[in-house]
Parts: structure tokens; C-alpha cells; sequence
């Protein structure tokens, strides 16, 4: 699979951005699920050791399996995980599955979200624990695993089965975990096809609906009686929960606070939520983030045309005016296209944002960084602030990221090369120039 790096202008060996050559091949992997037909990569994780955790959509000769791969520090696989360095399995037995995320808890445990297929049309929002072996931790849900089913049927999410993968589409999965460990998570219920509402669901730390939670585990995340799609959560330092995807049609970015009881933060933007458009066109919040002084920032996708999207908030949901006149930033990159689909806040509170370029074989990684104060920073990949690269001969897409210790950046997701394969890929995430005594 041969490696392609593009800047904006020449860049030095060793700096943030490059590859790292130390890892796996040249910077690359492919992660291996054993007996599977394809996968891609959906989520990435670090745990306490620094290796690996991938959460992947796998395929095999009888269907969609959810899959969990570990990669020890250096890019191998770590062949004492589960079987030969993976786990596929099904959250209900006789049911299609996939994996949207994973998190690695306090106490090493591994948690997996991701979607059960009710059927061709129809998902579920599905849990599964697993020790730092990769076997289930049987006390939680029905033996390690739990498909989540509401009243009135309101879980159930329609299953995207022709939008290509990476493409914002239907099936969106994000969950977080509370410090007392009461797990958060998002589901989409259409309740027609131009009639839909997002979900805001808490369980137990053993996978029961939590009724303390707005006094039945759930709360419908509608604003203005306009249709809502939830994509991302976070949970502030505070406790508040915030929610964003999109609303209405066409498309308006969408954010939303809660308070730790599943009550509407009233005190957020306007009435809890706040809307955005970008110079006329639709809008999607994929990742939001926040700073230490409370701040917000939130990545994602413009639409007609798909362009790379960065917004910056004050803590109460108001534009940052000293941000691009508070308005939403655009990164264009490419002929066709692109998006940022993850972000993660470093210490220092420079935020780096992976995505992709949109389109055929010229869908390629992307990775950025920006500052504390929301702008590109120009201290990233040599001044250009961004990089694309390309790993085959066609279709690459970055869907997760997490950084290692060393500063290390690890980025999952995908390339069709025949089939879909899922890839991992660190990248520098510092100058690393050598000393010479």
C-alpha cells in the first residue's frame, strides 16, 4: 500500500504531520479480523499501556459482525487480545451487528457502542464490555452485551445501506461515560422518513435504563418541532451534556446543553440550543470540544458543497466573535470535497481534527490542527497547517483519532483496496528534529 503525503509547500523530514516511520509499515497498518471479508475502522482508543483499541464494522461470508482489534505501542498486532488480536461477535445472537466506538474505562475494561440490525431497514443502539483480555464481562448487560430498546419503539434508527462509508449518512453512534459511570449514548428515530428526533439515552454502569435520567432514561432532543439528527456527545467538566448533528431541512448545524439530570440547560444559546447555517448553505456538527476556560469548539461538515467546517463558541453557546467574526470556518481541500469527522483536545489546547477529501480515488486522510482561539495553526505541518495523505490506489477515509503519551498521533479508518480494509496510522505529532553532540 504505498504512502503519499501532500502539503501545501515542501516540507522538512521529521515534523509534525509526517508519518511516523516507526510505526507498523512506514506508518501504516492494516488491522486483521480474523475471518472477515472486509472492515472499517470507526473509532480508535489508547489505553493505560498505550496500545491500540480499534471498534470496526466487519464483514464476513454470513453478514456484519461488530469487531475489536488491539495493536500493541508499535503498530503489530497484540496477538494475546481475544483471538489472534481480535473479537467479532454480535450483540444478539442471529442478528447482524457493527461498532461505532470504543472507550477504555478507569478500571481497563473496554466498552464497545455500536448498532444491532433489527433487521434490513431497521437498528438498535447496542453496548458490549469486555475485560482488558478482550473477554465479556458477564455482569454487564446479558452476559457482557445489551441492545437498547425503548418505549414505544423509539431506538429504532433506520439502517443506511447505500450511502458509501464515510459519508455522513444515517448511521450515527456516539456514547461517553459519566464519572460515576452511568453511560451516555445517542440514537435517531424516524418516526417517518422527513419526520425524525434525536435521542439521549443513560444506563446504568451495568447497561440498565437509568431512570433517574429525566425520570425515564431518555430525553427527545427536538427543537422548534423541527427534525433533529444527533451525531456526537460530550460531557463538560461540570457534568452538562452536550449534543450536536444537525436540524431542519435543508440542514442547520445543531448544538444542544443539558444539565446532569437529563433537564434542558436553558442558560445555553437560545432556550438550550443553538443553530448555525454557513454563508447560505447546510451544516453537520460531527465532534464538539471544550477548553479549559470553558469554551467550545465544534467540527464538521458544510454541505452543497462539502467543505471541512470549524466553529468557535463562548461557554454560554454565542459565537466567539474574535473568531472569524464569529462566523463558521471553511477549509477547502480538494476538488470534490471533504469533512472533518473527529477532534481531540491536546493539553496545551490546541485541537487536532482528522476527516477526509470526498470522492472516488481522490478521497484521501486529512489531518489538521488548530489553536486554543479556534484559527488553523500555522505551527502544523510546517505552516500549511493541514495535511492529506493518501495510503492506496483508491478510496482512503480517516474516521477516528485518539494521541498516545509520546504525543503520538493515531488515526483509524479505511481504504478500498478490492475490499474495505480498516487502517491505522500514526503520524507525528511533534517537531522531532535530531541533536548532535
Amino acid at each position: 500500500m504505498p504512502d503519499q503525503t501532500a502539503f501545501a509547500r515542501p516540507a522538512a523530514q521529521y515534523t509534525a504531520g509526517h508519518l511516523d516511520k516507526s510505526f507498523a509499515s512506514n506508518g501504516k497498518t492494516q488491522v486483521y479480523f480474523a475471518g472477515s471479508t472486509s472492515s472499517i475502522a470507526n473509532s480508535v482508543a489508547i489505553d493505560s499501556s498505550g496500545r491500540v483499541l480499534v471498534a470496526a464494522k466487519v464483514g464476513t461470508r454470513d453478514g456484519h459482525c461488530f469487531g475489536l482489534a488491539r495493536l500493541l505501542e508499535d503498530g503489530s498486532a497484540d496477538l494475546a487480545f481475544g483471538t489472534r488480536g481480535s473479537v467479532i461477535g454480535q450483540f444478539q445472537r442471529g442478528y447482524e451487528a457493527m461498532a461505532g466506538k470504543v472507550l477504555v474505562l478507569a478500571n481497563g475494561n473496554i466498552l464497545v457502542a455500536g448498532l444491532h440490525y433489527q433487521d434490513a431497514h431497521q437498528t438498535l443502539p447496542a453496548l458490549a464490555l469486555f475485560d482488558s483480555q478482550g473477554h465479556p464481562v458477564r455482569d454487564f448487560g446479558d452476559n457482557g452485551r445489551c441492545v437498547i430498546r425503548l418505549p414505544g419503539n423509539l431506538s429504532l434508527g433506520m439502517r443506511d445501506a447505500w450511502l458509501p462509508p464515510g459519508v455522513p449518512g444515517a448511521e450515527a453512534c456516539d456514547v461517553k461515560v459519566q464519572a460515576d459511570g452511568r453511560i451516555l449514548l445517542l440514537a435517531n428515530h424516524h418516526f417517518e422518513l422527513a419526520d425524525h428526533v434525536g435521542l439521549l439515552i443513560r444506563l446504568t454502569c451495568n447497561g440498565e435504563l437509568d431512570s433517574a435520567f429525566n425520570g425515564r432514561g431518555f430525553v427527545i432532543v427536538r427543537h422548534l418541532l423541527m427534525n433533529s439528527w444527533l451525531s456526537s456527545l460530550m460531557v463538560q467538566r461540570d457534568g452538562r451534556i452536550m449534543v450536536g448533528g444537525s436540524i431542519n431541512f435543508p440542514e442547520e448545524g445543531l448544538l444542544a446543553r443539558y444539565l446532569p439530570d437529563g433537564s434542558l440547560d436553558d442558560s445555553f444559546a437560545v432556550d438550550g440550543f443553538m443553530t448555525f447555517s454557513v454563508q447560505g448553505h447546510s451544516a453537520q456538527v460531527s465532534q464538539i470540544v471544550q477548553q479549559d476556560n470553558g469554551d467550545l469548539q465544534c467540527f464538521g461538515t458544510s454541505r452543497d458543497p462539502m467543505h471541512c467546517l470549524a466553529l468557535k463558541l463562548q461557554s454560554n453557546g454565542r459565537p466567539d466573535a474574535r473568531c472569524n467574526g464569529g462566523q463558521p470556518h471553511l477549509l477547502k481541500v480538494g476538488l470534490s470535497g471533504c469533512q472533518w469527522t473527529a477532534a481531540q483536545l491536546q493539553p496545551d489546547g490546541r485541537v487536532l481534527t482528522v476527516g477526509a477529501t470526498i470522492g472516488g480515488v481522490e478521497a484521501d486522510f486529512l489531518l489538521a490542527r488548530y489553536l486554543p482561539g479556534g484559527q488553523l495553526d500555522p505551527g502544523f505541518a510546517e505552516g500549511t497547517c493541514w495535511v492529506r495523505t493518501r495510503l492506496g490506489r483508491s478510496l482512503d477515509t480517516a474516521t477516528s483519532m485518539a494521541v498516545q503519551a509520546d504525543g503520538g498521533i493515531v488515526v483509524g479508518g479505511y481504504s478500498l483496496d478490492g475490499n474495505y480494509r480498516a487502517v491505522v496510522v500514526r503520524y507525528l505529532g511533534q517537531d522531532n528534529h535530531f541533536s548532535h553532540t
